[in-house]
């Protein structure tokens, strides 16, 4: 993942998007052999040269001030997260070093841990930035019951792998092909806060080799925040939940995020919701008492008896 290669796909895309009518400018020159604007017009919308908008284009930065970024953001009317990605991208190669990033934290801390099981009555999880639930409370881990099931044991719980290698998925969302597409622009987003990640970076390769659904919307170049929303799955035990999320960066855990999970009220999926809260409480109780005949067994040497 050359970070050059990442800025010069990434605002060719960005230009293709955009037509000469949508810059309000004349569609002059029928026969466009380019989709979108061409680099003379970014140029011209930005105030700078078309020799030093080509120059930028091809990763080479330099110096590059905030402001002819916001000029280039405007001229391509790339939002806030694309913004964001861009400048992410140029601070990588620009001759003025870049603003040291804490490295992720890789554990939960217990009081973050608290905070989450305190959250009874909402599926809550914390995630990374490479999308692994690190934790999550009873009702989180039978929202998510599918993701966690088809996780070998000892791996991560990833969401993105998740949505990518496991045929589940695409029964579990009922928008499959949003899902995917979202999650690739929020992990895009992440890449470009932080490219030198070894994680990210591992788990982008390993996508882009195994799943050609992956590397498709990876070649989009979309990037989008993961800041607040609307997800519908599919639960094989209480049906089909339409949720809405609200995420919460964690600041003083680098790369760390508390996700919440919550219903309408009076809706169908906050009925589906409470069924399910029964369910990971039943579920709760019967491995809780398998553990403790478990330990009873091993105490005593005998063998448990599971059927009781």
């Amino acid at each position: 993942m050359d970070t050059r290669d990442e800025i010069r796909e990434f605002l060719i895309s960005r230009r293709a998007k955009i037509s000469p009518e949508q810059a309000k400018l004349p569609a002059y020159g029928g026969n466009r052999r380019v989709k979108g604007l061409r680099r003379e017009e970014v140029a011209m919308l930005a105030g700078v040269s078309v020799d030093y908008y080509t120059k930028l284009e091809r990763g080479n930065f330099g110096t590059v001030s905030e402001g002819v970024l916001d000029a280039i953001a405007r001229a391509l009317q790339l939002d806030e997260a694309e913004r964001e990605h861009l400048v992410h991208l140029a601070s990588m190669t620009a001759t003025i070093r870049p603003s040291t990033r804490r490295p992720p934290r890789p554990n939960v801390r217990l009081s973050v841990q608290r905070v989450v099981d305190g959250l009874s009555d909402a599926p809550a999880f914390v995630r990374n930035n490479r999308r692994d639930l690190l934790a999550s409370n009873a009702l989180g881990r039978a929202l998510y019951s599918e993701i966690y099931d088809t996780t070998p044991p000892g791996e991560p719980v990833n969401t993105v792998r998740f949505v990518f290698l496991e045929p589940r998925s695409q029964v579990f969302f009922l928008d499959w092909p949003k899902a995917a597409a979202d999650v690739v622009a929020n992990l895009r987003t992440e890449v470009g806060r932080d490219p030198r990640d070894p994680g990210l970076r591992e788990l982008v390769d390993d996508l882009l080799i195994q799943s050609d659904e992956f590397r498709r919307l990876w070649a989009a170049h979309d990037v989008r925040y993961h800041d607040s929303g609307f997800k519908s799955v599919h639960h094989p035990v209480v049906g089909d939940l339409h949720l809405t999320f609200e995420s919460l960066d964690l600041p003083a855990d680098a790369g760390q995020a508390l996700i919440v999970y919550g219903t309408e009220p009076g809706s169908a999926s906050e009925d589906a919701m409470r069924l399910l809260s029964s369910w990971a409480a039943t579920n709760s109780a019967a491995a809780r008492a398998a553990s403790e005949l478990a330990d009873d067994a091993l105490a005593t040497g005998s063998t448990p008896d599971l059927t009781r």
